[in-house]
């Protein structure tokens, strides 16, 4: 049976066919390679990949991403200032957005604008206690470099008086227009505001609310004084008075509830502290991220005795932050001095709120 011829390519024409194909082939692939040049280019793993490349200006002027100086555990590891106690320690989670602690350290001046004998606040011309107090922002600037400063006015909005006045209470309330003078000055040189309550016979319950639309401000915070809490009837300034933890809990409760209700940053509570018995159960007092507790040494003296009493009441009970008064007045009588700043900056913890009388 014969056999179909098959067709065959002759070896001459192979050679030719495959020399046009391999042709095509390079052509292709130089088209590509110079339409992917201009991507190839201007991307940023060009220098990676091609070698000897010498145009690196595109790297080096790119902004670099901000960073830190300090963080929070370098802060807090700044103001425990090499305490060992174990008592003063580090939180695992860092404060809620727009915390004032303990990035920064607060320098606030004390009084009401009714009273020249209550503190600095009321004792000068309003503009000379700004002038006043920026003077000593500005000190304390220059003592710790490694802390921001923000000025405060810590306003008596409640006053513990000497008469029973309206309802028994042996309290007055200042008006709202003396508040809001106290905020247009804090909007002069971006001060924040403590309103302080001293309740007398009244109760913490009572007054608080008062100050409620004040709170609701971002820029305002409270301040509760046990000493002129008299919880036995007793007048106010005959015997020391006192808070229990409940009574600093129903406080850090009510702002914590207005700083969730109203998406605030977190507020501070300023406790006044100079005896042991001004604050029961310390262990109890309850911290919240929307809260931050500042137990606050506000006794007068000489140097030594005021150390004394911030080791043996304020280090000893820790709750979180630590706060130190120095009275101009009361302090310097006789042969008294004010603290000095290095003196204020070699305590364990350093305070991070100082209040100026």
């Amino acid at each position: 049976m014969n056999q179909e011829a098959v067709p065959t390519v002759p070896a001459r024409s192979k050679t030719f066919v495959q020399k046009i194909l391999f042709a095509g082939i390079a052509t292709l692939f130089l088209i590509l390679i110079f339409s992917y040049y201009p991507f190839l280019k201007n991307s940023p793993v060009s220098a990676a990949v091609i070698p000897n490349k010498k145009d690196t200006s595109e790297f080096e002027t790119a902004p670099k991403r901000f960073e830190p100086s300090l963080s929070y555990k370098e802060k807090m590891t700044h103001i425990i200032n090499g305490d060992s106690s174990g008592k003063w320690k580090i939180k695992e989670s860092e404060p809620l957005p727009g915390a004032i602690l303990p990035y920064k350290r607060i320098i606030a001046f004390y009084g009401n604008l009714y009273s020249k004998n209550m503190g600095i606040l009321g004792e000068l011309p309003k503009q000379e206690v700004l002038d006043k107090l920026m003077k000593e922002v500005k000190a304390w600037e220059e003592a710790d470099t490694v802390m921001q400063v923000q000025p405060a006015l810590h306003y008596i909005a409640v006053t513990a008086q000497g008469s029973p006045g309206t309802g028994n209470k042996y309290r007055l309330r200042m008006p709202f227009s003396q508040i809001d003078s106290v905020l247009k000055m804090a909007e002069k040189i971006n001060a924040i505001v403590f309103l302080d309550i001293q309740v007398a016979l009244s109760t913490l319950e009572e007054e608080v609310p008062q100050l409620e639309k004040y709170l609701k401000l971002p820029n305002v915070h409270l301040g509760i004084d046990p000493e002129f809490s008299m919880k036995g009837g007793q007048k106010p300034g005959s015997v020391i008075g006192v808070f229990d933890a409940a009574d600093i809990n129903y406080a850090s409760g009510y702002l914590q509830k207005i700083v969730k209700a109203n998406n605030l940053p977190p507020k501070i509570l300023v406790v006044h502290r100079f005896t042991q018995g001004m604050v029961k159960n310390y262990k109890n007092i309850k911290t919240m991220p929307e809260v931050q507790v500042v137990m606050h040494m506000d006794g007068w003296g000489f140097p030594a005795k005021k150390v004394n009493t911030y080791r043996q009441f304020i280090y000893k009970e820790p709750v979180e932050y630590t706060g130190f008064k120095l009275f101009y007045k009361n302090d310097t009588k006789g042969n008294g001095r004010l603290l000095t700043y290095k003196e204020l900056l070699n305590l364990k913890p350093q305070p991070v709120y100082i209040q100026y009388q």
